[in-house]
């Protein structure tokens, strides 16, 4: 059975924690591949800075020279806000599959819509995120060992970057040096991306 990492988010821009948390979890979980899903529409968060053609294509240089990372635009592809729920329904049933989350993302948890049906399709792998410990909430935790499913925990350096930081130092036209790889850097600069 194919072991596949599934790694959700805005990418508004992708930076290099993302990435280094897709290969860190790739190695650590023996994972097949781990496939990045760009939101269209995440409810629970502001309207996004940058286009999804311009988040795929920055994801697209991003994971140059990661063999183990594919993008999967299933979100992008369908239209109105993005549920987890209602992506994870629509992929291939037959792979085992782990959703790789921050800590920070792990306390909202029981916020997301049919959070307990989530865990009927994947397994969680959590990494830790400044200012967040990896404890999963009460709810989850109960819900968990109900289900005798484990909480996978991902050992990873807590990486502090953050792309609502990196939009902020666009804007203020600041060095963005080591947060975002070359190539999407320049692809930044070249559509003036993020700068109002």
């Amino acid at each position: 059975m194919k072991r596949i990492g599934l790694l959700g988010g805005s990418f508004d821009p992708v930076h290099r924690a993302h990435i280094q948390l897709a290969n860190h979890a790739l190695d650590a979980l023996g994972l097949d591949e781990v496939n990045l899903i760009p939101a269209a529409n995440p409810w629970q968060r502001a309207p996004l800075g940058a286009s999804p053609e311009h988040r795929l294509a920055m994801l697209e240089l991003a994971i140059q020279g990661s063999p183990g990372l594919t993008i999967n635009t299933i979100e992008l592809e369908r239209s109105g806000p993005t549920y987890t729920l209602e992506t994870l329904a629509q992929l291939p049933s037959e792979p085992e599959y782990f959703w790789i989350l921050g800590s920070d993302q792990l306390q909202n948890f029981c916020t997301w819509k049919g959070w307990q049906d989530i865990l009927n399709y994947v397994n969680l792998a959590v990494a830790q995120r400044p200012g967040a410990q990896v404890a999963p909430p009460a709810a989850l935790q109960a819900h968990l060992a109900e289900q005798q499913q484990q909480l996978y925990r991902l050992s990873l350096p807590p990486i502090d970057i953050s792309a609502t930081e990196i939009r902020t130092r666009l804007k203020q036209h600041q060095n963005t040096d080591g947060l975002l790889d070359p190539a999407v850097q320049q692809y930044i600069k070249k559509h003036k991306l993020y700068l109002t």
